[in-house]
């Protein structure tokens, strides 16, 4: 099923004709306002860094865009307001927002008072009497409050996901907060882990680490722990431990592992655990590992904090091995393309939190953070799945910086080259493994 077969499906199976929604991610929603407009009462899109006009125009005049004053969402917002003149838009003053930012936590009052007036001109119908929980065509769902059906799906990486405001929703409406592996962030893990370039990069990140036979491994920042499960799946021998802020990730990450038939919560090889921790502050001791590595997360923290804490943790002679993007260099893709597109299409989304690290900057800093011999291998990650979450994520970054004209230019070079069996996108990465030097004790800072 698709994802806008599974959201009519839960529609129709809780007896819901019309609803409001509220997203970060666009992309699990398009589909379906594009189908069955006529379902949706309000759109609220919340800090969404990648919105495609395209899919939104039906819905223009009952559509807000929710976002803070600086940072890619923001400028996502701007693009949309030009594009859809109906939408409207509130902006949180003094807020830099990213991706990755958790803005139910920081902004609780903004963002409900958003929310609650503008849906408060639009008309939907109250919502009948709701189980508190239940899973229809594989979306996880729970219900709460009473009112007109808002349905709450899942920001990408936000920590603290909606729970913050939940309570203060369900006093206005019946909250329906939707979850598991086919949307939200879950499903992008998922798919990017799937991807035969992001196999093959991992692949060689954990050759150069050169793991031991039997060794305890960290993954920082697992998120679904799709790169652990891939480990144990070829290396049954090793102990993985993964750790992440996010619980909404950690629940989908037990749930999929579950169903993947991986032991999980019991030491020992073959083991997946996973713990809740900020990869700036890890709760575990020193030394505790013979391996640890970090996949595109020290983009979102603060590196040379977060690098601290992966020597700390790392075993004296134990590597260390770091992939984060690399937003400084180009991204490509395999397109026939006038060159003004093709500059815009080349151009990375500048995203990342103050002190992060997303370029070359991460070779350097990894040696200053106490690892010898450092080895540095920029890599071009392959996307080849257009029908995926991953890439649709991508792509709506490029779409929604281009006119109409440009749009219908992109969509055709598209269809050429999947005619040609020739399309595919590579996103380039800065990779690098050290290691703690022999006979270090504590922190090496």
């Amino acid at each position: 099923m698709t994802v806008a077969e599974r959201i009519a499906a839960l529609l129709d199976r809780l007896g819901l004709d019309r609803v409001f929604i509220a997203t970060q991610m666009p992309g699990d929603i398009a589909d379906f306002c594009l189908a069955q407009p006529h379902r949706v009462g309000g759109l609220a899109l919340v800090v969404a860094s990648r919105i495609e006009p395209d899919a939104f125009v039906a819905l223009a005049d009952r559509l807000i865009v929710i976002t803070g004053d600086s940072g890619v969402p923001a400028e996502a917002a701007a693009r949309t307001a030009a594009a859809l003149a109906e939408c409207r838009q509130h902006r949180m003053k003094d807020y830099a927002t990213t991706a990755w930012t958790d803005v139910a936590a920081d902004r609780p009052d903004d963002l409900c008072a958003g929310m609650q007036a503008f849906f408060a001109r639009l008309a939907s119908p109250a919502c009948p009497p709701l189980p508190a929980s239940g899973t229809t065509a594989g979306l996880e769902w729970r219900s709460s409050g009473n009112g007109p059906a808002l349905l709450l799906f899942p920001f990408f990486l936000a920590a603290s996901q909606w729970d913050p405001v939940i309570d203060r929703l369900s006093r206005h409406f019946t909250v329906i907060s939707i979850g598991g592996p086919h949307i939200g962030g879950a499903a992008m893990l998922e798919d990017r882990a799937g991807l035969a370039g992001y196999q093959d990069m991992f692949s060689v990140l954990l050759r150069r680490m050169e793991i031991p036979p039997g060794a305890r491994v960290l993954e920082v920042g697992c998120g679904t722990a799709a790169l652990g499960r891939s480990l144990l799946h070829t290396r049954p021998d090793l102990e993985v431990t993964g750790v992440d802020l996010n619980g909404y990730l950690l629940r989908e990450a037990a749930a999929i592992a579950r169903s993947e038939q991986v032991r999980i919560g019991n030491a020992g090889p073959g083991s997946l655990s996973l713990a809740s921790g900020d990869a700036t502050d890890l709760p575990l001791p020193d030394a505790a590992f013979d391996a640890v590595y970090s996949v595109t997360v020290l983009e979102e923290c603060d590196g040379d904090a977060a690098l601290a804490e992966m020597v700390r943790v790392a075993r004296p002679g134990g590597p260390v091995g770091v992939a984060v993007r690399a937003i400084d260099m180009v991204q490509w893709w395999n397109l026939d393309l006038p060159d003004h597109i093709a500059a815009v299409a080349s151009t990375q989304p500048q995203s990342r939190s103050p002190g992060s690290i997303a370029d070359r900057s991460l070779y350097r800093r990894m040696a200053a953070a106490g690892l010898e011999r450092v080895r540095g291998f920029p890599y071009l990650l392959g996307f080849d799945r257009p029908d995926g979450p991953m890439w649709k994520y991508r792509e709506a970054h490029v779409r929604s910086a281009l006119d109409r004209a440009d749009r219908e230019t992109w969509d055709h070079a598209c269809r050429e080259a999947w005619q040609a069996g020739l399309l595919f996108q590579a996103n380039p990465l800065h990779c690098a493994v050290g290691w703690r030097p022999t006979g270090a004790t504590g922190s090496p800072l």
